[in-house]
């Protein structure tokens, strides 16, 4: 280094010109190299990536794709959807604007969508029935993945608690239990129940999906406000604030992602997290409470589990009375008898 910085000052002020020549050609070689450590070509052992020092520097190695993925914009959001049975109006430039943007925010989080995508697989087999029980669109159970991920114990800063994101007074107006002791908001079968009710009435109330959405975001009463103030008569054409905005189209973008995980994330049926075998049993409690860790103990499980399982129980104990919680179904063990393992 020494040997350098008196070629390139040379022995007073007065400059030649090979010292001209050596401080160009150190520059250059000074530059090529922080080049190449930002590109990651620098080698920690072996033969340098390097050329020798020439008048011109050498041209960096070329890269060499290994992307697996394909960049995001070669994912196009088709020209037609329907939600619910209803047109989305993508040819108006606004509407597809806004459903791209909640598309391409989606398939931007990889890792979270694909978290997001298996746990479909868990959560959606119970929503599934009960839509087609109550005659409702398969479509809406997309607003769960908008509402709270799949997480039955979601929790809101507004106070909105479950896989449906029920506040308190609508929860008890579709009598879901909210105390110290438990908060049903949080029960998947129950919470779903309370919120295809609430839908059904809203639809039938606004007239379409999209406005019976919107409403379910902020409230009817609100969105009767704005359009009769607007002078409009549907979703698109509503102006609010700019969660409502994005809510509909960002369950839109939610349904064309997720109904097909194989196309925009790479994963199959497969990779789905399975649903969970389970059994409800009832469970009396004698004593004034009950921890969960002897519940749990009593039907071949642990604590966390039941916890999981049971995210609606709030304390760690259950009081006295007559409960009725979910457990992991038995598994065949070794004490199987032969007969049980190989029936023929």
């Amino acid at each position: 280094m020494l040997a350098l910085s008196q070629a390139a000052c040379g022995a007073g002020a007065h400059k030649t010109s090979d010292g001209d020549h050596v401080v160009r050609r150190i520059k250059e070689r000074r530059s090529y190299y922080m080049v190449a450590i930002g590109l990651g070509f620098a080698t920690l052992a072996g033969e340098s990536s390097f050329h020798p020092v020439t008048d011109h520097p050498a041209a960096p190695p070329e890269i060499q794709a290994t992307r697996s993925r394909a960049f995001l914009s070669s994912f196009r959001l088709p020209d037609t959807i329907t939600f619910a049975g209803q047109q989305v109006p993508l040819d108006h430039w606004d509407v597809r604007e806004r459903i791209e943007y909640e598309f391409y925010q989606f398939l931007a989080n990889e890792g979270d969508s694909i978290i997001l995508a298996k746990r479909t697989g868990r959560c959606f087999p119970p929503v599934e029935k009960q839509l087609a029980e109550a005659g409702l669109p398969d479509d809406l159970k997309y607003m769960l993945l908008v509402e709270s991920k799949c997480i039955s114990a979601a929790y809101s800063r507004a106070k909105a608690s479950g896989p449906w994101q029920f506040i308190r007074s609508t929860g008890k107006q579709y009598k879901l239990r909210s105390d110290q002791w438990r908060d049903e908001r949080r029960n998947l079968e129950m919470s779903t129940d309370a919120a295809l009710k609430h839908l059904r009435q809203l639809q039938e109330e606004m007239g379409d999906w999209f406005l019976a959405m919107a409403s379910y975001n902020t409230g009817e009463y609100r969105i009767k406000k704005l359009l009769k103030e607007q002078k409009v008569n549907e979703y698109w054409k509503l102006h609010h604030v700019r969660e409502t905005m994005y809510y509909v189209p960002r369950i839109i973008a939610a349904k064309e992602i997720y109904s097909q995980p194989e196309k925009y994330l790479g994963l199959t049926a497969s990779d789905l997290y399975q649903p969970l075998e389970t059994e409800t049993v009832t469970v009396e409690v004698t004593e004034t409470r009950r921890h969960l860790t002897s519940v749990a103990e009593e039907f071949g499980t642990y604590f966390l589990e039941l916890k999981l399982l049971n995210p609606e129980i709030r304390r760690e104990y259950l009081p006295k009375g007559t409960h009725r919680i979910k457990v992991p179904k038995p598994t065949c063990t070794s004490g199987c008898s032969q007969q049980d393992e190989d029936p023929t």
